[in-house]
């Protein structure tokens, strides 16, 4: 195992360390590990396994993300590094997400910072997405990249479960240009589902904002667990209290890890939470993993005009220009063109 010193910690009585990165702030004795299984005290020194170990690498379109208002009709240049902080029971990329915490060795491709840009380059990405797994639990490394990317003119994102630090946040927010943040629930769900709070995501979100990341919500309906009125309507509430300029995804689950005989969400859920982000004065809103719906374009928020026709992960047609509406010139709040400086 390849360990490279960790960011963000402070030495705890009888040799522990305090972890500061993410919202558990783990206290790890010597010889053992946190919440993520990837940061280990040793000698009263923090340590991370995960700087450089690559488990997923690919080119998407950034739509996959989902990103609707974030450089739309661009590619983006994936990675991963294995773990997370979180425990759900539904993820759908547990193989990869849940490997430490399992115990599961599995191969990795050790880069470094300059490899990843120039990977991403090379492939000619708008962005560098840190994705699939959670991004906080290899903080050291996506910092260095998005770092070296701003340098060559890429953009950086993050599709995560918000429950970093503020201090690690403020840290690389200077180089990161959009968040996806999941929003996945109430407390309850939270705490019985993830092993972690809602009340710190949503100061995350909040965070981001006040400091000009671009920032998007998704949360994964779940039938009989966070699909009822009451629920769906505190998300909604909760992002609009921020900014109704968010734009918000509702996702449609599939039966995955620990949850893989549960059954599909019906698509009228899907419809019943975006009526309910309507009524709770969101802007954008939109549908997830139902190609074709109606919901994965953008409409104009003050005169209904189609904006960014898209199937699937694919723009068919965006007529978004200089960030305006192109029939009643309204502001459509986003990242619509990969230019220097930060977001509306």
């Amino acid at each position: 195992m390849v360990s490279h010193p960790a960011l963000f910690w402070q030495s705890a009585e009888g040799g522990s360390v305090r972890c500061l990165l993410c919202r558990h702030f783990c206290v790890i004795r010597e010889g053992q590990t946190g919440i993520c299984r990837v940061r280990t005290n040793r000698g009263g020194f923090l340590f991370t396994s995960s700087y450089g170990a690559i488990i997923a690498e690919q080119v998407d379109p950034i739509e996959k993300k989902p990103f609707f208002h974030f450089l739309p009709g661009t590619k983006a240049y994936s990675v991963a590094a294995p773990g997370c902080n979180f425990s759900c029971p539904f993820c759908q990329n547990a193989a990869i997400s849940q490997a430490p915490a399992e115990g599961r060795n599995i191969a990795v491709l050790r880069s470094t910072p300059s490899d990843i840009v120039d990977r991403a380059l090379g492939a000619r990405c708008a962005s560098i997405s840190f994705t699939y797994t959670e991004p906080t639990i290899f903080f050291e490394f996506a910092l260095d990249v998005a770092r070296r990317a701003v340098e060559k003119g890429i953009r950086n994102n993050f599709v995560t479960n918000g429950y970093m630090s503020e201090k690690a946040l403020r840290e690389i927010a200077p180089v990161l240009h959009a968040a996806n943040v999941d929003l996945k629930g109430d407390e309850e769900f939270y705490r019985t589902l993830c092993r972690a709070r809602m009340a710190p995501v949503v100061d995350t979100i909040r965070l981001m904002r006040e400091l000009g990341i671009w920032v998007e919500v998704t949360t994964l309906v779940v039938p009989g667990r966070n699909d009822s009125p009451e629920t769906l309507r505190m998300i909604a509430r909760s992002i609009a209290e921020i900014d109704q300029n968010i734009p918000w995804h509702v996702s449609r689950f599939f039966p995955a890890y620990r949850m893989g005989d549960e059954s599909p969400t019906p698509v009228s859920s899907l419809a019943r939470a975006l009526e309910i982000g309507r009524e709770a004065g969101l802007r954008y809103l939109y549908a997830g993993n139902v190609p074709g719906d109606r919901s994965e374009s953008t409409f104009c928020h003050r005169c209904g005009a189609l904006l960014v026709k898209r199937y699937g992960f694919s723009v068919l047609e965006n007529r978004v220009s200089a960030g305006r509406c192109p029939e009643c010139k309204a502001e459509i709040s986003g990242v619509w063109a990969a230019v220097d400086g930060r977001v509306s």
